[in-house]
């Protein structure tokens, strides 16, 4: 297991700059970072491993300055989108490759032997029928079990992988999602996971970074940032809910008020404390069993989440109320949360 630290990270690319970035990466926890595409995030996964050279900066491995280590030196175990299995080996050679560079010695084909072993065993029937075949016979889902085999039989300090499921169908991506959780959590290695998929954050995640434009926005769990969102961008982007926006912005008596569409509460009945609205439209969500609400507030949308089978008709007259909202500056800050009283 390794602690990972980015110090004052900069670095010039064509679409935006990395400047001045401080990430820590605990020892023996998942970090994913989470981010729109083009936002730097692989190339901030490739900084860690020593793939892309920063212009200024440290990156420290246990308290270790690594920057005249050699990839190969860092004891990294990598995935990438591509998985970059050597095509004309068998998967069990793929799986044993960090060992074909090495001197053969006695106390070394033991150390294979019992690596090999215990991948075998913590991976079983998901690798096993797949050990004589070669990568061009594989599908995507079975690739990516190789290339996560490889990453273990070579008992890394730390995994690195770059949106490894995004060539699967939904339904293997579910599946490999919950194997790699486990997987990870049995080993205790300290991992950084690039995606840009929500749910898979969600899923994975010890702890979540999000990233913008080169910039790590915010740090935390999952809970903890979309209950207190930094600032707007990291408030519009997170998300939890299939077929909702994020979140709704309004200005109300001068202030910018940001609401989650969870946190709309709809009432047919006039009340002194709520504001008057119209239901635009809605449309059912089966998938999480809610109805989206699309409603109008003077001339702004506003967003809600009815339980499944609201009915509500276009044009009918109601009263909102917010059981939570937050307020944002002129910068896109957050100054402020408030819960009302229930």
């Amino acid at each position: 297991m390794a602690r990972i630290e980015l110090l004052d990270l900069c670095k010039s690319l064509d679409a935006f700059q990395i400047r001045d970035l401080n990430l820590t990466i605990p020892e023996g926890r998942t970090l994913v970072i989470l981010g729109p595409s083009g936002c730097g995030k692989t190339t901030l996964l490739k900084i860690i491993a020593g793939l892309i050279e920063p212009d200024a900066g440290r990156v420290r491995y246990d308290g270790v300055d690594v920057k005249d280590m050699a990839p190969g030196a860092r004891n990294i175990g990598m995935v990438f989108q591509n998985y970059a299995l050597y095509p004309h080996l068998d998967s069990r050679t793929n799986v044993l490759s960090w060992f074909l560079f090495r001197k053969k010695t006695p106390a070394m084909e033991a150390e294979k032997a019992a690596k090999y072993r215990r991948t075998s065993e913590l991976m079983g029937v998901e690798l096993a029928h797949l050990l004589d075949r070669k990568p061009p016979t594989l599908s995507g889902g079975e690739k990516q079990r190789v290339a996560v085999a490889r990453c273990i039989t070579r008992d890394p300090s730390l995994f690195l992988l770059d949106e490894p499921f995004s060539n699967l169908d939904q339904a293997l991506r579910e599946k490999y999602r919950v194997s790699l959780k486990i997987l990870l959590k049995q080993f205790d290695i300290t991992t950084v996971y690039v995606t840009h998929d929500h749910y898979e954050a969600m899923i994975l995640a010890d702890l979540l970074a999000i990233m913008d434009r080169g910039r790590i926005e915010q740090v935390g769990t999952y809970e903890e940032i979309y209950a207190e969102p930094r600032n707007a961008f990291v408030a519009g982007f997170l998300n939890r809910h299939v077929g909702l926006p994020p979140i709704s912005f309004l200005d109300l008596a001068g202030e910018r008020v940001g609401v989650r569409p969870e946190d709309v509460r709809i009432a047919r009945v006039e009340r002194p404390d709520a504001l008057p609205a119209v239901i635009e439209d809605s449309v059912d969500l089966p998938l999480i069993n809610a109805t989206m609400l699309r409603l109008r507030v003077g001339t702004q949308e506003l967003h809600a989440q009815g339980g499944g089978g609201a009915r509500f008709r276009a044009g009918e007259p109601v009263w909102v109320t917010f059981a939570r909202s937050h307020t944002f500056d002129a910068s896109g800050a957050r100054v402020a949360t408030r819960s009302a009283a229930p």
